[in-house]
């Protein structure tokens, strides 16, 4: 069963390597899978040669939108399998789910779209405003008066996501395959995001991510929950990636690696049937 393996190797992460993540992840999937390699670019062309394909370091979709709306639309329309599964409901479908989780009362940061909702958000000194398509920090700015700033940007409505700037103490990252957790790393600098080192998450926290992975009810597949800590000790929630999560296995020990390459080709086992 040949599978198609999506990423952009040469694409130029800040902080983070996709070839070589990439390059290590496919050469162990090779041991139980026939797989070829392909730029997001050439996945549409080259899909109906293969069973199935997976998107992995593909790098952000807007930086090929059309090609990459094409390549969903052929793909539902063929019934091709794709992993993860394009029902994701999370950064898969742009941001609107921050949205959602804020109105469905989610521990998350609050986010409105419309400067009448400002008023919903707690007052800081500060806001951070976003393109509702963003990714990787793409057009993301700060603040202290988001009004002003919505007005003089003239946007279309909704394009923009407003959220309070958080005084955080660090980010952390819960890595799930399936609705399995793998492993946890966070940064314990907030000014470098991604300095990770090894995170053992309480209870409380795995309750927490997995709350979020619930919500987004993907049968299989890779997702990354982004939190940070909160001033009050709370965690809130950043980003929950079902697309193209950065995964950062050269962080991990042996076993720990080992473990998630495991969990991933019993996934893909399942998905493939």
């Amino acid at each position: 069963m040949p599978l198609l393996y999506v990423t952009d190797l040469a694409y130029p992460a800040r902080g983070r390597r996709y070839g070589d993540e990439d390059v290590f992840l496919t050469s162990r999937l090779r041991e139980d899978f026939t797989l070829a390699l392909c730029h997001p670019l050439d996945a549409q062309a080259l899909m109906p040669a293969f069973d199935a394909v997976i998107v992995r370091n593909s790098g952000p979709v807007l930086h090929h939108q059309e090609a990459y709306d094409a390549f969903r639309a052929r793909a539902l329309a063929t019934g091709t399998r794709v992993y993860n599964p394009l029902t994701g409901r999370a950064d898969m479908a742009g941001k609107q789910y921050l949205l959602d989780l804020t109105r469905a009362d989610y521990p998350v940061i609050p986010t409105v779209d419309d400067p009448a909702d400002l008023h919903l958000l707690p007052q800081v000194a500060e806001y951070a405003v976003k393109p509702r398509q963003g990714a990787d920090s793409i057009g993301l700015a700060f603040t202290a008066d988001p009004a002003a700033y919505l007005a003089r940007e003239g946007a279309a409505p909704g394009a923009l996501l407003v959220q309070p700037r958080i005084d955080f103490a660090y980010e952390v990252s819960f890595y799930f395959v399936d609705d399995a957790f793998q492993y946890a790393l966070y940064a314990p600098d907030p000014a470098r995001r991604w300095e990770l080192e090894p995170y053992e998450p309480t209870p409380a926290d795995l309750d927490f991510a997995r709350a979020f992975i619930g919500w987004n009810t993907l049968s299989h597949g890779i997702q990354r929950v982004d939190a940070c800590r909160a001033p009050s000790g709370a965690l809130l929630l950043v980003e929950l990636e079902d697309l193209n999560p950065y995964l950062s296995l050269d962080l991990l020990p042996e076993p720990v690696r080992d473990a998630f390459v495991t969990a991933l080709k019993a996934s893909l086992r399942s998905f493939l049937g």
